[in-house]
């Protein structure tokens, strides 16, 4: 028998509104991965669509857990970040980074910040910087078009790029320092959506593409990098991964469509965590 993995994943609880660790704690644990959780702030719901939420602040509680953490001498097989809400945290997750990290720890960044041209509210472009720093530190980081522009002082393109851009992009990022950049949010024909991807060592360029579902739906980005990370720890490679983890988002997505559920609310990934339980566990072709 295997020995389970085990994933610490470094992000907010929004109590309503599924994103940040309440998609990560449930995508990775039915993929077979222990998960272990830090959480950053807590919100009574995120921050997209609703008002009048409450917001509770854990930066001072970061390191007291690392440190406790540490005297428990665990493995760790991944550091997986997301949504982080102050430069201060960044530098905490750095230091948490090289505390934690063995020679085999997977570290993925999602530099969760900005989407659709923009930088969230709470961000400026200090903090865009800043997110890059910490993605030099990474095996993987998975932004969007946006975050990536940010993070490369470029101009965003809007939806005016061809597949030489993107590739132009992804080596770029891979500069920072990630073996693997996945690019989401790609798009080179009307009614498909995707991720892009590139393996730094291999100079190997994937591509993973679906139906696209009209709409604007919260927290898939943090969906997609869960199953992205679960594929992974999964033993598959880069592209098949960037495929479960387009087909599992996309599938939760549509779901949500056809109910016509809030989109403010979160996409139903739940019922579609059997799916992802299939393609995971799936054995590799030679």
């Amino acid at each position: 028998m295997p020995r389970q993995k085990r994933v610490i994943t470094i992000q907010d609880i929004s109590c309503i509104g599924k994103c940040s660790l309440t998609v990560a704690l449930p995508i990775l644990s039915a993929a077979g991965i222990e998960t272990s959780i830090l959480p950053t702030a807590i919100l009574s719901t995120h921050t997209g669509g609703f008002s009048g939420y409450t917001f509770r602040d854990l930066t001072e509680d970061v390191e007291p857990i690392a440190a406790h953490w540490k005297t428990l001498d665990i493995a760790v097989d991944a550091i997986y970040t997301g949504y982080l809400g102050s430069e201060e945290q960044l530098a905490l997750v750095q230091r948490f980074f090289a505390e934690f990290r063995q020679q085999d720890t997977v570290i993925l960044v999602d530099p969760a910040m900005a989407d659709q041209g923009k930088l969230y509210p709470a961000f400026d472009t200090e903090f865009a910087l800043g997110m890059r720093d910490l993605c030099t530190h990474a095996n993987i980081i998975a932004p969007n078009i946006t975050e990536a522009t940010l993070m490369l002082e470029k101009p965003y393109p809007g939806d005016e790029y061809n597949q030489a851009y993107i590739e132009q992009l992804l080596r770029e990022l891979a500069e920072l320092g990630p073996r693997y950049v996945v690019l989401t949010g790609i798009s080179f024909e009307a009614g498909k959506l995707g991720a892009a991807a590139y393996d730094r060592e291999l100079d190997r360029f994937d591509y993973a593409f679906s139906e696209k579902v009209e709409g604007y739906y919260h927290g898939t980005g943090d969906i997609y990098s869960s199953a992205l990370l679960a594929a992974l720890l999964n033993n598959k490679t880069l592209a098949q991964a960037i495929q479960v983890a387009v087909d599992f988002t996309v599938g939760a997505i549509r779901r949500t469509r056809e109910a016509a559920t809030d989109p403010k609310f979160g996409v139903d990934f739940e019922h579609e965590l059997g799916n992802l339980i299939k393609l995971v566990g799936q054995k590799n072709a030679d």
